[in-house]
């Protein structure tokens, strides 16, 4: 899979998956998403995040995905979740960035890697 290649979509994103195991970071998101107007699911672990996307009827257009979590300090998890959204974008965020986490994480799929803290306009902006 390219880097870029969910820049092709040409529906609208309505749906997203918010996956951060700090509370503040996840509602921030969530709240600023919601009032947007996009419909938001979240979860705190990657095991939340895969049961979710297993049990969807409908799968979210973007998953927003902090790098550690508390079952997951490595890159497999987006591995996974790319699979399980193959329409989707997933955008990894992470407090602990380096350029070569970055390079690798494009170069197995991400859309876009946020480096934290960042805006929430950064956000709504990569949405649209």
């Amino acid at each position: 899979m390219s880097p870029g290649h969910a820049t092709t979509r040409t529906t609208p994103v309505r749906r997203v998956l918010v996956v951060d195991d700090e509370l503040l970071i996840r509602w921030s998101l969530c709240e600023t998403l919601s009032d947007h107007g996009y419909t938001v699911l979240e979860a705190e672990d990657g095991q939340g995040a895969l049961r979710m996307l297993l049990d969807a009827t409908e799968l979210p257009d973007v998953v927003l995905l902090d790098f550690r979590l508390p079952d997951s300090t490595d890159l497999n998890l987006l591995e996974r979740i790319i699979r399980m959204v193959p329409e989707g974008r997933v955008v990894l965020m992470t407090a602990y960035g380096t350029p070569e986490l970055a390079n690798e994480a494009l170069e197995r799929g991400a859309f876009k890697v946020l480096h934290k803290p960042f805006e929430l306009q950064d956000v709504t902006s990569l949405l649209a």
